[in-house]
């Protein structure tokens, strides 16, 4: 391995596990108020294509790399699912309903 291969495995590690700490942030406060799907969406798609990439021409750190961004992104976008802005919004239809 180059070193330029060992630092585009390190980094695109990071880059993967850089959405970890977003999904902690939206379980822990169960609110995905500010999460924009649509970004999540198209990172999440391009993660996929680099993961298939990777396999495509057998290249391990890629694969690798992008396969822990497609897990992360995917922790994002569930927090979104559960705990996103229609959920908000629920509640607050809900509570005007109890005052009337």
């Amino acid at each position: 391995m180059t070193f330029l291969s060992v630092l585009a495995t390190i980094f695109g590690t990071l880059s993967g596990v850089a959405n970890l700490p977003q999904a902690y942030k939206i379980f822990k406060r169960k609110s995905a108020e500010d999460i924009s799907i649509i970004t999540y969406s198209l990172l999440f798609i391009g993660a996929i294509v680099w993961v298939l990439y990777g396999l495509e021409i057998s290249n391990f750190p890629v694969t690798i790399a992008n396969a822990i961004g497609v897990f992360s992104i995917g922790l994002v976008m569930l927090g979104w699912i559960f705990y996103g802005r229609d959920k908000k919004r629920l509640s607050r239809l809900r509570a005007a309903r109890r005052k009337v």
